[in-house]
């Protein structure tokens, strides 16, 4: 389980979604609180959820623990607007933004980065379209875990291997719900000051995937682009999540309202 140090810090702006809390810091504060967790001591778990992640978390308790272990970032842009519409100045955290952003950041004061997961290749790739971004960017390991999971002393050596490396940050990239899972279960394992699971990351810096256009990101349609993009296997579960999604919002407004009257 993660260490207490991952909760949203006391006073920290945040709102409520269905069973959780999604942090409502600005991009820039965050940014700055995992810039400094090396030299704050803080052991972070950051998971970047979308409208599927809520609803995932909803019906799957195992899930909305490990979630709620860590800090939850508004990742899809129907969670920012839930955010809004309670009064906060809610910004969009997504893992494909914050892993360059932090990237850059880290240079200067010589930030250390681990890289676990994407198919074989994936890591290595990112890696060379990071440094070559991010001159002086120090990768102090990276491996493409097998699908499978791993044996008890396979993870144990794994987790060794992570520790070894002495990295700031390890980067997540098995999709979700897996490595928001792994966060929470490898947290007090490993040394690093924050663990970041935000899966699409990966290919889309490995150059293995395009991402939707600016435009669409920031009017929430990047759900679209997807699905535009694989139509067959989205249709169907992007229909089920958005379905859901709605319901779980218009459930917290009731119980809102409800609280307000009592």
């Amino acid at each position: 389980m993660a260490d207490e140090a991952s909760a949203p810090l006391v006073g920290a702006p945040s709102f409520p979604l269905a069973e959780l809390r999604i942090n409502a810091a600005s991009f820039a504060a965050f940014l700055e609180r995992v810039l400094r967790a090396p030299e704050t001591g803080e052991r972070l778990s950051v998971h970047f959820a979308t409208a599927h992640s809520v609803v995932e978390a909803h019906g799957d308790p195992r899930l909305q623990a490990a979630l709620a272990a860590g800090i939850v970032e508004p990742d899809g842009m129907p969670l920012v607007w839930v955010g809004r519409r309670s009064g906060l100045a809610v910004e969009r955290v997504c893992g494909p933004d914050f892993m360059p952003a932090l990237a850059g950041a880290g240079v200067a004061p010589g930030r250390r980065h681990y890289l676990y997961g994407g198919a074989p290749g994936v890591p290595e790739e990112l890696a060379a379209a990071l440094t070559a971004r991010f001159p002086g960017l120090l990768v102090v390991g990276m491996e493409s875990p097998p699908f499978r999971p791993l044996t008890a002393q396979e993870d144990d050596e794994m987790v060794a291997r992570i520790n070894a490396a002495r990295p700031d940050y390890v980067w997540i990239g098995l999709g979700a719900p897996k490595q928001d899972l792994w966060a929470a279960e490898h947290r007090a394992r490993l040394d690093a000051a924050a663990l970041l699971a935000v899966g699409a990351a990966f290919d889309f810096h490995a150059g293995r995937r395009r991402r939707a256009p600016r435009w669409m990101q920031r009017t929430g349609t990047e759900w679209l682009f997807r699905l535009l993009s694989e139509p067959r296997r989205l249709l169907g579960r992007y229909t089920r999540t958005n379905l859901a999604f709605v319901r779980l919002v218009l459930a917290d407004r009731r119980r809102s309202g409800r609280d307000r009257s009592a």
